[in-house]
């Protein structure tokens, strides 16, 4: 449970600096914590793609830049708690993933995973 705590709230970490601009989305991804089998951290990794998909229109439509900010930050200040995502938002990912598209620890089975995901076996 300690390991997921600390997941979330660096899953946490990283949405909220996005948000306020610190850093770029992309670079938040990068850093989300490596082949988590957390369903919160996942969901909110999913949300962070989206919200980079989503930049051009963001910049259109600010009903819905604001509605995905509020969004995001009700995922962040739930997991800075370190409790669960609600089911609906874990749900709503994953229809479209079976899984978070992570990235993989920098290790012997990280490299093995990546091929994996390489060769579209993951």
């Amino acid at each position: 449970m300690q390991q997921n705590f600390e997941e979330r709230r660096l899953a946490s970490e990283l949405v909220k600096k996005t948000l306020l601009g610190y850093i770029p989305a992309r670079e938040a991804l990068l850093k989300f914590p490596p082949d988590t089998k957390d369903k919160s951290v996942q969901a909110a990794f999913h949300a962070l793609v989206h919200f980079e998909a989503d930049e051009d229109l963001r910049k259109r439509d600010l009903l819905y830049k604001e509605e995905q900010d509020e969004y995001l930050e009700t995922i962040s200040q739930i997991l800075e708690t370190g409790e669960d995502l609600p089911n609906n938002i874990i749900k709503n990912y994953e229809i479209y993933y079976k899984e978070a598209n992570l990235p993989h620890a920098d290790n012997a089975r990280g490299n093995l995973n990546r091929f994996f995901r390489y060769l579209n076996l993951d």
